[in-house]
């Protein structure tokens, strides 16, 4: 018999018993900071009120769909308010946001940005975090920086930057095409806006340097492909050389079957579904991509961060950090995937 086997039974069943109460303390320790952890509260949910300028424009849908996704992921809620394009219902709408202490977060798609602006800063003064989207909540339409002060973010696509990068995707277009002169009808959206004017100062300081291109006609499509068609029908009447369309991707879809595609480039900016089959198809020269859903998803998330830890997300702006700054070309236009459908 070796030593091992001759130890005492009793050594032996003591030795036993006190690593099973070992084992015994360790489980309970262990179940017991299962269930504290699992005992404490949850985050509280916060409450989103949602000012969209139109939830059925088709560029609004996918922001608002990515922004529900986004609440929902982050235990938020959403409340939807629905301006449809009426600058006095969304200016009525944030005053009861703003004042019905139901929200702990207001996410702005402003229709008149520096209209809401007295609101916004009474929303904030009572302790709401405020989130601009899209549109620029500020005089300033060249920069994506918040322009008041205590907003918790400002998610937006800069205009004078669209119209920058327009004018540059005009300027390959003309020499890729051989247009000289390029003659180009350019289709505002609502000429009158504010978004409008900043987007042509923006185009207009790039092809300023380019003598042989000139803008010979213009006019409005509403954001709408219908009324597009309508203005470059009367645009090509009264000026039958002109050989390039710059404008909206609804105003492009309208001019495209006004026009033979061969014969007249045709440059968007929105980079929706129809403006990149557009691109891959070879009917129009190319594209800026914007990024509605993109928008919505971080609006949400910058929201959420706010409320729940106090920062903020400063300015940004998700066109601008797209891939080549949202210029789409035939050679790249595989790599962009369409927001909204157009």
């Amino acid at each position: 018999m070796n030593k091992e086997s001759a130890a005492p039974r009793h050594t032996r069943t003591v030795g036993a018993l006190a690593a099973l109460a070992a084992v015994v303390a360790m489980v309970a320790i262990t179940a017991g900071s299962a269930a504290g952890a699992s005992a404490r509260p949850a985050a509280k949910p916060v409450r989103i009120a949602y000012l969209s300028f139109a939830v059925a424009n088709s560029y609004d849908a996918p922001m608002l769909a990515a922004a529900k996704a986004a609440a929902k992921k982050g235990k938020a809620t959403i409340t939807v308010f629905d301006a449809n394009n009426d600058p006095k219902a969304q200016f009525a709408q944030l005053q009861t946001a703003a004042t019905s202490k139901q929200y702990d977060a207001i996410i702005v798609q402003p229709i008149f940005g520096t209209g809401l602006i007295s609101v916004v800063k009474q929303a904030i003064k009572n302790g709401i975090k405020v989130v601009n989207m899209d549109q620029e909540l500020g005089a300033n339409l060249s920069t994506a920086k918040p322009q008041v002060k205590g907003l918790s973010g400002n998610v937006v696509f800069v205009p004078t930057l669209i119209g920058k990068h327009l004018g540059q995707l005009v300027v390959r277009a003309c020499a890729a095409k051989k247009l000289d002169p390029c003659n180009v009808g350019y289709l505002f959206d609502i000429k009158a806006s504010a978004l409008d004017v900043a987007i042509r100062s923006g185009f207009d300081k790039v092809i300023a340097g380019h003598s042989s291109i000139k803008v010979v006609a213009e006019g409005q499509s509403y954001f709408t492909p219908a009324t597009g068609l309508s203005a470059v029908q009367t645009m090509m009447q009264g000026n039958p050389d002109m050989n390039l369309v710059a404008g909206s991707d609804q105003g492009i879809e309208g001019a495209v079957q006004a026009v033979d595609p061969t014969k007249v480039a045709l440059v968007g900016y929105g980079g929706s579904v129809a403006g990149l089959k557009g691109v891959a198809a070879g009917t129009w020269y190319g594209t800026i991509v914007q990024l509605p859903a993109s928008e919505g998803r971080i609006a949400v998330q910058c929201a959420i961060k706010a409320v729940r830890t106090g920062k903020g997300c400063g300015g940004v702006d998700p066109v601008d950090k797209a891939l080549n700054h949202g210029i789409v070309t035939k050679a790249n236009v595989k790599k962009f995937k369409g927001e909204w459908p157009g």
